[in-house]
């Protein structure tokens, strides 16, 4: 079993930075694939940025220039920057964790709020 909490959340204005934290805790080794998932009430989940073991990063095209996706193996905390934060950024912000064979190992946080308003 995997525990992912995420942290740094918060009100920011347009053109702002915020750096999101998730703390992963259990069986969580260096295998999985971490991402970061946005969701905004009445829309699917949608992937923000992932990056796998090999160190690999991919983003969502919305986001691309602005946030990085970074992680620190030693003490399995993910983060995520976020730079030139626009309105449309707004939403509840996800940390998951996917085991690369084992499918059912998938696991999420219970979100970190971030809105972007003046």
């Amino acid at each position: 079993q995997v525990h992912l909490a995420e942290s740094g959340g918060g009100l920011v204005q347009p053109g702002g930075s915020l750096t999101l934290s998730c703390a992963a805790s259990g069986s969580i080794n260096s295998l999985y694939t971490m991402a970061w998932y946005r969701q905004v009430p009445g829309n699917e989940r949608e992937l923000v940025a992932s990056i796998l073991s090999s160190g690999f990063r991919n983003y969502a095209d919305s986001v691309k220039g602005r946030f990085t996706i970074s992680g620190n193996n030693v003490e399995h905390t993910l983060y995520l920057h976020m730079n030139d934060l626009k309105p449309e950024d707004t939403a509840l912000y996800y940390c998951n964790a996917q085991h690369p064979w084992l499918t059912e190992a998938n696991y999420w946080g219970q979100g970190t709020q971030v809105t972007v308003s003046s």
